[in-house]
């Protein structure tokens, strides 16, 4: 680069640690503890969820559920706040190191569900419908509970056809929302139906959302929620992206004889003592990457607009509006929070969407001063052991010298394997948190 007094490889070398660096300052700043200690107190008996004040006193019992990839993590924040008063069951994918004390634990499936997704559900459903009207039940809802939390509405659906729905809808392209839309339908916990099976009592709802602020139904299938989608959308859903076809026959017969019920909707009454408190989100983290590369140098700019949009259509979007900012500004960075989608085929390799967009990025940046970083914050993408990638314009030049073909990796769909030789996987476990993807674009 003219005037750094550094070559080109060196200088993408210091800007993919660089974007490395802001990811891993987002993930640390949007932590459950640092949420539950801005949003949740416990003192002398009261407990205090956002603007609520619940005095445990005045109710025969406290029930904690939580579920989904946040579900140990959460329950972990909950109890460090109520010592001894929490107790209850957590659903969570992965191996515990140290269960919380008081708590049932269920290692549920994900990205399908499993035998003990099942017997999670069937214990929550259980606990709740003997908690009675004077309970308190404070549910823990955080992204991938659609899965590690399930009991079909129908007994002929096999956990075996619910295994090859759940992967029909992943792999079908369709939004987040969409997916999610069919899956409450199927569900005996899903849609609200979990919220009724509490009905009477008080519920609280502390929500981890991996979905847009504006669709919090569709976290975790919103089993706590109304439901904003119908049946009739779930019919419109599954001909659009030619699903049923591929539902197996227990589910198929249902789309077939239009026989899937309604969930509750807002209007009814088992909500009528239910509170819901979104206490982090995608923009918690978009905030926190923002702020760092500020203070790093950078003229910050944040874009939401390709959320959930096709990979190709948002990269080719983020890229020319980055290049645009540096015409204007010199050293810039974009960040765009949300998640891309993907069509998937059923033969295909190892990676996932944010690699996939990484490496769709590698070959428009090839030669430039631009970088692209992709990753999502639960720290696993697809079916593979990275959160994501990172490429700059020395990808391609450095693949090539490696005898790596990032055409074949990408119409493979196998993107992990590929980054993994060149070094450039952002790897950082399972991260006990879920807030959607977080993608950091630098130009320079």
């Amino acid at each position: 680069m003219a005037g750094s007094g550094k070559s080109n490889g060196s200088r993408a070398r210091e800007m993919r640690e660089q974007a490395r660096a802001l990811f891993q300052f987002a993930l640390a700043e949007a932590s459950i503890p640092k949420a539950f200690e801005r949003h949740v107190h416990y003192s002398r008996g009261v407990l205090r969820v956002a603007e609520d004040l619940y005095d445990l006193g005045a109710y025969t019992r406290t029930l904690v559920l939580s579920l989904g990839k946040a579900g140990h993590t959460m329950a972990e924040a909950l109890a460090a706040q109520m010592v001894t008063t929490a107790s209850g069951i957590v659903a969570a994918p992965g191996e515990i190191a140290a269960q919380v004390p008081g708590f049932r634990y269920f290692r549920g499936g994900h990205p399908t569900p499993n035998a003990e997704s099942l017997r999670a559900a069937d214990a929550m459903l259980k606990a709740l419908g003997n908690c009675g009207e004077r309970a308190l039940v404070l549910f823990l809802l955080s992204g991938g509970g659609s899965a590690i939390v399930e009991k079909p509405i129908d007994e002929s659906i096999t956990l075996e056809d619910l295994a090859a729905t759940y992967r029909a809808l992943v792999l079908s392209g369709a939004p987040i929302a969409e997916i999610n839309a069919i899956r409450k339908h199927l569900s005996a916990v899903k849609g609200g139906r979990m919220a009724r099976a509490a009905r009477g009592a008080q519920q609280v709802s502390i929500l981890v959302p991996d979905v847009p602020m504006t669709a919090l139904d569709a976290l975790a299938s919103g089993p706590t929620l109304p439901d904003s989608t119908t049946v009739e959308d779930c019919y419109r859903i599954a001909a659009r992206y030619g699903l049923v076809a591929q539902f197996p026959a227990s589910v198929r017969a249902l789309f077939e004889s239009r026989g899937l019920e309604e969930t509750p909707k807002q209007d009814d009454p088992v909500f009528h003592h239910a509170r819901w408190w979104p206490i982090l989100s995608n923009e918690t983290a978009e905030k926190a990457a923002a702020a760092k590369a500020s203070l790093s140098g950078f003229a910050v700019e944040v874009d939401n607009s390709c959320d959930d949009q096709d990979y190709a259509r948002a990269a080719d979007y983020l890229l020319e509006k980055v290049r645009e900012q540096r015409r204007r500004v010199g050293q810039a960075c974009l960040i765009s929070g949300g998640e891309v989608t993907v069509s998937v085929p059923q033969e295909c390799g190892t990676g996932g969407r944010n690699q996939h967009f990484a490496l769709y990025c590698a070959e428009k940046i090839a030669g430039e001063n631009v970088l692209a970083l992709s990753a999502g914050t639960d720290g696993v993408d697809g079916n593979s052991p990275a959160a994501g990638a990172v490429v700059d314009g020395t990808t391609l030049e450095r693949a090539r010298a490696r005898g790596l073909d990032a055409a074949a990796a990408l119409a493979g769909f196998d993107a992990y394997p590929f980054f993994q030789a060149l070094g450039d996987v952002i790897e950082t476990g399972p991260t006990g948190n879920n807030l959607r993807d977080l993608r950091i674009l630098l130009a320079w």
